[in-house]
C-alpha cells in the first residue's frame, strides 16, 4: 500500500476523531470507554501543536486518512522534559500494511531531530504484535505493570518499552 505521511491539519480533525473513537470502542489500546467530541479532539490538537509536538497522518493512495501518530510529554514534571510517550492508531481495514511502522519510524525521526532523549511506549500487556513492532525498532521492555488498568470488565496489564534516541549528558541547572 502506497502511503503518504504529512503533518495533520485542522481539516483532518473529523478523521482523527473517527480513528480515535474507533480505538476507544474496539481496542484495549486506550484505557477509556468514553469517546471524545470534536471539541475535545480540537483542544488536544491545539495543545499538541502549541507544544511543538507532531501529529502525523498517513494517507493511502486515494488520499484517505489511514491512521495517525503523535507524541507528547511523558509526565508533567521538568525532569521528564526530554522524554516523550507516543501513540499510533491505524484504521482496522488498513492494518498489516506497514502504516503503523511508517508512522512510528517518522515519530522517532522527529523526536531525534528535536533532541528528545527517550521515547516511551505504553502497550496493553496482551498486544504481542505491538510489542514485536517496537522491539524491531529498538525499543526495550522496561517493565510490566500487572492489573493497573481496566476496560470491558477485565483488568489490563501495561508493558512499558523505551527507546533511547540520543546519547547526551543531562541538562545542567541554570
Amino acid at each position: 500500500m502506497a502511503i503518504n505521511l504529512c503533518n495533520a491539519q485542522v481539516s483532518d480533525l473529523d478523521d482523527l476523531l473517527a480513528v480515535h473513537n474507533d480505538a476507544v470502542r474496539n481496542l484495549d489500546a486506550l484505557w477509556t470507554s468514553q469517546e471524545q467530541t470534536l471539541a475535545q479532539r480540537t483542544e488536544w490538537f491545539e495543545k499538541q501543536t502549541a507544544a511543538g509536538h507532531p501529529v502525523v497522518v498517513a494517507r493511502d493512495k486515494d488520499d484517505a486518512l489511514a491512521g495517525y501518530g503523535s507524541y507528547g510529554s511523558f509526565r508533567d514534571k521538568s525532569g521528564y522534559d526530554l522524554t516523550v510517550e507516543h501513540s499510533v492508531y491505524v484504521w482496522p481495514h488498513a492494518q498489516g500494511r506497514g502504516i503503523g511502522t511508517a508512522l512510528l519510524v517518522e515519530l522517532i525521526a522527529r523526536a531525534r531531530a528535536a533532541g528528545i532523549h527517550t521515547m516511551i511506549a505504553g502497550i496493553d500487556g496482551r498486544n504481542a504484535g505491538s510489542v514485536r513492532l517496537h522491539e524491531t525498532l529498538g525499543f526495550v521492555e522496561q517493565g510490566l505493570l500487572k492489573e493497573v488498568g481496566f476496560k470491558n470488565g477485565r483488568w489490563l496489564d501495561l508493558r512499558l518499552l523505551a527507546l533511547r534516541l540520543n546519547d547526551c549528558d543531562p541538562p545542567q541547572p541554570a
